[in-house]
């Protein structure tokens, strides 16, 4: 069978969500697991000065990348270079991955030169600014041949913004299902002293970018409740890790140090990969105020450690409340602290829910699985030409 030649176009220096989603994909169908074959390429806007992360495990993987050089956001001379690397491939398949992506394709024209897929992974929340520049899809995504979301709710989104229905499919995120269980108590211990974290204390993870939609806030006033607790409550010996990066991090660390929770807090910035920390926690956390298919939400799953979360997006639609996650409304703090608490103080109720939420990872949430039901999709969207 002659293999699907997909360009797939991405904002990405660093690993974030969606180029992981989309080297787990490339991986997956180089071993020959997605159900038909398909050969892999990637473009990327790249500017001087940018991280070389992405680059970095792109060629780990053998997934070939071409660099899109671009002065700034808007940079007209990007369409004209695209074109090129398009036209130098010839794909049976383009795909993208953002609102700047997105709108390029449809402003090129090359959506009516192959199949355009679009993937919709939500926005972040920086500033105005940020929220205005996302409005451009409200035109692209209305052209793209299928656009492929990661919740309901985003599927509801995208109806809001002009999307056909019939046009849109949900796709969750996937993951391997031994990720995060190589851990050694040497690498553990060893990573608790750099940390800071001290003899006693349980570990509170939350991973991601520090952006306002991850209300890391929230869950700073949640942990100050469990250090500081009120009407009676023991105090509960904790240290929060929090990593990523992020336009938030100031905010954060002025909260840090207002509710005088240094020793009991460490940012570690961007890393290479999350996996260690797991490693390392007693519990994880998503706090977020919205959300997708969370990437975060599945390594917990597949790492075994037991997880709270908010209930928004499509964190629903992966884990129930009380049987594989326990599950808080967005916002509170308090239910966030409460929930929190009973899980550090009930370890038959954690080992209950992180096993069902791995058994749900190798039942639900393979990459083979997903894999396949994108080349079904890419299949349909080549066969309505």
């Amino acid at each position: 069978m002659k293999p699907i030649k997909l360009l797939a176009i991405l904002e990405a220096t660093s690993v974030t969500g969606p180029a992981k989603n989309l080297l787990q994909f490339a991986r997956t169908a180089m071993a020959g697991n997605a159900g038909a074959p398909v050969d892999v390429s990637v473009a990327v806007f790249r500017r001087a000065g940018d991280l070389d992360t992405f680059l970095e495990a792109a060629a780990g993987v053998s997934v070939p990348v071409y660099p899109i050089a671009e002065a700034g956001r808007f940079d007209q001379r990007v369409l004209g270079r695209l074109s090129a690397v398009f036209a130098n491939l010839t794909p049976d398949i383009v795909q993208t991955h953002a609102v700047k992506s997105h709108f390029l394709i449809r402003k090129s024209g090359l959506n009516r030169r192959a199949p355009w897929i679009a993937f919709h992974h939500g926005y972040t929340w920086p500033d105005v600014r940020a929220r205005l520049y996302n409005q451009l899809d409200r035109w692209s995504l209305r052209r793209a041949a299928r656009v492929v979301t990661v919740s309901q709710p985003f599927e509801r989104e995208l109806i809001r913004r002009g999307v056909p229905a019939a046009r849109i499919d949900i796709v969750h995120n996937a993951i391997e299902p031994a990720w995060g269980r190589a851990k050694t108590a040497g690498d553990a211990e060893r990573l608790r002293d750099r940390l800071g974290v001290r003899p006693g204390q349980r570990v509170i993870l939350i991973v991601g970018r520090l952006s306002r939609e991850k209300d890391h806030l929230a869950l700073l006033r949640a942990v100050h409740m469990l250090v500081v607790p009120r009407g009676g409550e023991a105090a509960v010996a904790i240290h929060l890790v929090i990593v990523g990066d992020g336009p938030e991090r100031t905010r954060i660390e002025a909260v840090v140090r207002d509710l005088n929770l240094g020793g009991m807090v460490t940012l570690t910035g961007q890393v290479p990969s999350a996996e260690p920390y797991y490693g390392i926690a007693d519990l994880a956390v998503l706090s977020s105020l919205s959300e997708g298919s969370p990437n975060a939400l599945l390594e917990a799953m597949a790492a075994g450690v037991p997880l709270v979360a908010t209930a928004v997006g499509g964190i629903p639609e992966i884990v129930s409340n009380r049987e594989s996650a326990i599950l808080v409304p967005p916002g509170d703090a308090g239910a966030l602290h409460r929930a929190m608490r009973e899980v550090l103080e009930n370890p038959a109720l954690a080992r209950e829910i992180a096993a069902r939420a791995h058994e749900l990872i190798l039942t639900r949430h393979t990459p083979e699985g997903r894999a396949r039901r994108l080349v079904e999709i890419y299949t349909a969207a080549l066969d309505s030409q």
